[in-house]
């Protein structure tokens, strides 16, 4: 089973950038595994449809207006993912989570165990770096990704298992 770790956000716009941040800690601290793959996939574009049909399982990272204290991390599953994004517009990017995903919805090629780790930024303005409540919360976005990996690997090999 393929994971594709996406991680979206624009790193010249402080918070809004947390995602990237958070992929960067992850694959300094967790090189990926044969089986899964990091990618930075910026503002998003359609581009990065093919990738996300590749994929078996999605873990999404953004800084995602939560309407929570700054620096609060949630992750949302499968169908609650796709209801939080289909509640109503939250991308600054050039085009939505929710549009990436329908494409492959519409192809047959939805990941079949999907996630999105949301974090609630602070400040949307230029600066390199997160605020302080922000960067606090990469360390939970990365145990987070982690944890996803590894119960969604303990559920495949016990799938791959039954169908032997």
């Amino acid at each position: 089973m393929k994971t594709l770790v996406l991680a979206i956000g624009n790193t010249l716009l402080t918070d809004e950038g947390a995602g990237i941040h958070a992929l960067q800690a992850l694959e300094e601290q967790h090189p990926a595994p044969d089986d899964v793959t990091y990618l930075d996939g910026g503002t998003l574009s359609f581009t990065l449809a093919g990738a996300v049909e590749d994929a078996d399982n999605l873990i999404v990272l953004d800084a995602t207006q939560l309407k929570s204290e700054p620096g609060t991390v949630d992750c949302m599953i499968n169908e609650e993912m796709d209801q939080f994004l289909g509640s109503c517009k939250r991308s600054v990017h050039e085009i939505g989570l929710l549009d990436l995903l329908d494409i492959s919805r519409l192809t047959g090629n939805l990941p079949k165990k999907r996630a999105l780790v949301a974090i609630q930024p602070d400040v949307i303005d230029w600066g390199e770096h997160p605020t302080e409540q922000v960067a606090a919360a990469i360390p939970v976005v990365v145990d987070k990704v982690l944890a996803l990996m590894k119960e969604w690997s303990a559920i495949d090999s016990a799938e791959e298992g039954q169908a032997a």
